[in-house]
């Protein structure tokens, strides 16, 4: 396999200026280049625009042989894919909603080694189809890309446990190949704190991985927090910040689909060019929504956490948290669309008073999440009692409402190993984690409710203590602009 002995630095310099226009890397662009081209495991982590799919889409594009994507999203796959193919490079993604005979030709391209990037989600990886042709012994593997990796830890325990099974990927396609072969993983993320960033490590299975990271603090981005004590105030909260918002662009969030559904409609009747977006649209209302926004046909759209990932409009200048997300690494992903010109923009979270007395609406969103949560865990302990202690996945998914989820709680708790990434082998139950950590939705209440400078408290919760001590009062967010002149 080739190596990046065989590849200079001035080769990677003319291939990036060639397909890119550009002669220089930005910061630390140049050293995960390095590492990949070095086939060291990698976990990055990068603000939003900092121009991470770059570092792998090169690196694979240097090398023979195909490179693999998992990514989350059909909208980000695609939107990659087509830059990609505009400069005329040999990329290509799988996905369920591709017509058959489009589907049987990436297949082919596959079989035939013809591409250098092939992008698809953890499920279609995991798929029969995709999975034979991946384990044949001649087919020429450079790495393996996790991009937006943080949704392995956000939704791997819940609605997309593929994810739980990937750290056995390497070692099942390594031992179909010749001795001596290897299979880097890099995982790329713009929010881990440190635990996500263990979670990663352990679930991934990275060896000795170059760690690199830059912290979330954007100097254009001022953030804001606005108490509301019923749900008529955060109604006209929202309408007042709309008002201030003429002709700009930006996102309003909010956490479910009817929410977005009944808000858009509202919005809509008061005149506003904007449109619902969550995953329940079909992926043609979906990727409508989304060119319309981008076109500025829509001022803003009303979303709920589907929206964003690889969608990248950098006139973005606000973002409207109707409803807040539950942890700071959604909240940090989804201000961070705001501003990425550089150019000042604005972040307001509208959120219910503390004790919940005057207005719980916020308290019962929380509550119906934490039983949604504890539902899993209860069905997850019930399976351990009915499956084999070493079984297949497929066998308990369609033996088992929820299977599949099911044992990927179990992974996260310890009481699980995958065997590789179809077969598990149940844990002695002293395995499971017992650390007691404050919760995500504790820390996301602390943070909302602080009067602490909020860009410092996100640095402090991302893991850079000493930059947030250089920082002090950040001069734009609502507490520092409220506290006096020391």
């Amino acid at each position: 396999m080739t190596t990046s002995t065989s590849i200079t630095w001035d080769q990677v310099l003319q291939t990036f200026q060639r397909h890119w226009g550009y002669s220089q890397f930005r910061p630390p662009q140049d050293d995960i280049i390095r590492s990949l081209l070095d086939r060291r495991d990698v976990l990055v982590v990068l603000p939003t625009g900092g121009g991470k799919s770059l570092c792998f889409q090169l690196p694979a594009l240097l090398q023979s042989g195909l490179t693999l994507v998992v990514s989350p999203l059909l909208a980000l796959m695609e939107n990659q894919v087509q830059e990609l193919r505009d400069r005329q490079l040999p990329a290509a993604t799988l996905h369920s909603q591709m017509p058959p005979h489009q589907r049987r030709r990436i297949l082919q391209d596959l079989e035939q080694q013809r591409l250098r990037l092939l992008y698809l989600s953890p499920e279609t990886l995991l798929s029969p189809p995709v999975w034979e042709r991946l384990c044949a012994p001649t087919l020429q593997l450079n790495g393996l890309i996790l991009d937006e990796a943080h949704c392995l830890v956000q939704w791997g325990e819940t609605f997309r446990p593929a994810y739980r099974r990937l750290g056995a990927v390497r070692q099942a396609l390594l031992a179909v190949r010749p001795p001596g072969s290897t299979l880097p993983i890099a995982a790329f993320t713009a929010t881990a704190d440190p635990q996500a960033q263990r979670v990663l490590r352990d679930v991934l299975q990275l060896q000795h991985p170059q760690m690199v990271r830059l912290n979330p603090h954007r100097a254009n981005l001022h953030l804001a927090v606005k108490t509301v004590i019923s749900s008529g105030q955060r109604q006209r909260a929202m309408e007042h910040f709309l008002r201030q918002q003429t002709h700009r662009a930006g996102l309003v969030y909010v956490r479910t689909r009817q929410d977005s559904e009944t808000l858009a409609q509202n919005l809509q009747a008061q005149g506003y060019r904007t449109a619902p977006y969550h995953a329940g649209l079909t992926g043609q209302d979906r990727r409508r929504t989304e060119a319309a926004w981008m076109a500025d046909d829509l001022q803003f759209v009303v979303c709920t956490s589907a929206f964003g990932m690889g969608v990248n409009k950098p006139n973005t200048r606000w973002v409207l948290h109707y409803q807040t997300p539950c942890t700071i690494t959604e909240y940090v992903q989804e201000v961070g669309r705001a501003g990425r010109d550089g150019e000042a923009a604005v972040a307001l979270s509208l959120v219910s008073e503390p004790t919940g007395w005057l207005d719980n609406s916020d308290r019962q969103r929380a509550k119906f999440f934490e039983t949604q949560t504890q539902r899993l865990q209860h069905k997850a302990q019930q399976l351990v009692r009915q499956i084999p202690a070493t079984g297949d996945v497929r066998e308990v998914s369609q033996a088992f409402p929820h299977g599949a989820i099911s044992l990927s709680w179990l992974h996260s708790q310890g009481q699980l190993w995958w065997l590789d990434p179809f077969r598990y082998q149940l844990q002695p139950a002293a395995a499971r984690s017992t650390a007691n950590t404050t919760s995500p939705s504790q820390a996301m209440h602390r943070f909302l409710h602080s009067r602490q400078c909020r860009w410092q408290s996100l640095l402090v919760a991302f893991g850079f203590r000493t930059e947030a001590q250089y920082l002090t009062r950040c001069g734009h967010c609502d507490n520092c602009l409220k506290s006096p002149a020391p």
